[in-house]
């Protein structure tokens, strides 16, 4: 009995502490709810809590930056952009015309609606591209003391006037502090623009791009230079002398980025007695190198290359018969498309021009031209010791067995690791069989590959369509390459779903003959 007693006093001194808890809880949330209700009648009067906190949402606070944050927002948008927020308040009306950039694309300036097809010059019946940029040049010089243009880019993709670029560029560059200038412009039956010599003397110029109907007369390097150019891009452009390109060039002692597209158009009215177009690249600081001609114009050049901090090399096009390429010990990446004929000497003339190239460690390769390579010499081939990514592209027909074109650079190769295809099929699926002749004259010549059996994990083939040819590129890897652990398929994105599941049966019935490697199909390939 006395124990009970004694746990029921127990039990009603615990129920005791416990309300007494709970009574302070309650009276501490009631002083939190009075000191919340009290806080906006003392700060605001009327207002309440919740009406000031959705004043903060809505405040503007883009407007309360500072002029020139705004103006440095502004110049990575388009001028069209750029001009639009006028409309927003009145401290934004002007704000524009202090934008040290003039960005305008007559593809882009105007709706589709306005430019199904953007020319001549207008693009409505009421307005034209030249309107609007010489009303936007006009308003933002009207200002007193208009800041200079830090980067002007214009692309007039029809009928430009050229005369009236020429004013613009002119006194762009007389202001002084052009950063970046960027010309893409076509004048049909309007005569080319010819480039003010006060560009060739621009000192902060950083980037130069131009594309199109215009004229390059550069003088003597000695004369001219371009002390803080770091990046060129000459596409299709026309050229005084034969000589423009390698002057140029000799006036960009920090260059690092050059792309270079020419047509023999380009230097049209010359005359064969000029001599051949010199493309001279002697620039140590060098860096990324883009090439590219039409192949059946490749006797018109005399290239020479020497770049010893060159990293990425593009090549597209011939090769003529003066070709000269050195010093590229750094050289990392190349992307290689060689036209012309299969004759022996050409074919020289490629492998030459490959072994300047031992040092690089990822290379994309026409396979066009693999297939040329086969037709020359067997003995004294450059190896490519460091090349550890290979990658096959370009067209690939059903009249020809390429494998052997591909396993002649397997075996320049020993340390390969990834195998790559991009390849476009062309021909019908019902055509005759592949052409084994290049495999027949090469039977007793190749070796099998020293990187299949021991280094090469990786291969992958994307635009695949399921042709014998193709079928057997991905039959001879899986055949020789002994470590390889994934086979990746993509399929050409139009290809009918019977085809898909033909193609796919076929490769299944290859990964139970060889399961050490693991065949897979991208996501998303098949609809069924």
């Amino acid at each position: 009995m006395k124990g009970q007693k004694r746990e029921s006093m127990q039990e009603e001194k615990e129920e005791e502490r416990r309300s007494e808890r709970q009574r302070r809880e309650r009276a501490e949330r009631a002083e939190r709810r009075n000191a919340v209700r009290a806080r906006p009648s003392s700060c605001c009067g009327s207002s309440s809590l919740s009406s000031s906190s959705s004043a903060d949402d809505y405040k503007d606070v883009i407007s309360s930056l500072p002029d020139c944050l705004l103006i440095h927002i502004l110049s990575f948008l388009p001028t069209r952009a750029s001009v639009a927020t006028s409309i927003l308040s009145s401290r934004w009306r002007s704000l524009w015309k202090l934008v040290p950039v003039l960005d305008s694309d007559q593809r882009l300036l105007f709706t589709r609606s306005d430019t199904d097809y953007p020319g001549p010059t207008r693009t409505n019946s009421n307005f034209s591209f030249l309107d609007a940029v010489s009303n936007i040049w006009t308003l933002r010089n009207a200002i007193p003391l208009p800041l200079p243009l830090r980067k002007l880019r214009l692309h007039w993709t029809s009928n430009c006037d050229s005369f009236l670029v020429e004013t613009w560029v002119q006194d762009t560059l007389l202001r002084g502090g052009l950063q970046e200038l960027d010309l893409y412009i076509f004048t049909g039956t309007n005569p080319p623009l010819e480039m003010p010599t006060t560009l060739f003397f621009s000192s902060a110029l950083v980037s130069l791009r131009l594309t199109g109907a215009m004229l390059l007369n550069p003088p003597p390097a000695s004369a001219s230079t371009f002390p803080s150019l770091r990046t060129l891009a000459l596409g299709s452009v026309r050229y005084a002398k034969h000589d423009s390109i390698s002057t140029l060039l000799a006036a960009c002692p920090v260059l690092q980025d050059l792309s270079l597209s020419v047509e023999s158009y380009n230097f049209h009215g010359l005359g064969e007695s000029a001599g051949k177009v010199n493309v001279i690249v002697l620039v140590p600081t060098l860096k990324t190198l883009n090439i590219s001609w039409p192949a059946d114009e490749c006797w018109l050049y005399k290239l020479q290359i020497n770049t010893p901090a060159l990293e990425r090399f593009d090549f597209l096009g011939g090769l003529g018969e003066y070709v000269v390429l050195e010093n590229f010990p750094n050289l990392v990446e190349t992307v290689i498309e060689l036209e012309d004929d299969d004759s022996v000497d050409y074919t020289n003339r490629i492998w030459d021009f490959m072994e300047s190239l031992y040092n690089v460690v990822s290379m994309k390769f026409n396979l066009e031209t693999a297939r040329i390579l086969c037709y020359g010499p067997m003995d004294g081939l450059p190896m490519f010791n460091n090349l550890t990514s290979l990658t096959f592209d370009g067209n690939i027909w059903p009249s020809y067995y390429m494998w052997p074109a591909v396993q002649l650079l397997l075996c320049q190769a020993p340390k390969l690791q990834t195998l790559g295809f991009e390849l476009t099929f062309q021909g019908d699926h019902n055509g005759c069989p592949p052409d084994h002749r290049l495999e027949n004259g090469m039977e007793n010549t190749l070796f099998d590959p020293e990187c299949l059996s021991s280094h090469l994990t990786t291969c992958y083939y994307k635009g695949f369509s399921g042709h014998e040819v193709e079928m057997e590129l991905v039959r001879q890897v899986l055949k020789e390459a002994y470590v390889l652990k994934t086979m990746n398929i993509t399929f050409e994105s139009r290809l009918d779903t019977e085809i898909k599941l033909h193609a796919c049966k076929k490769l299944r019935k290859l990964q139970r003959r060889y399961p050490t490697c693991q065949i897979e199909f991208d996501k998303g390939q098949f609809d069924f």
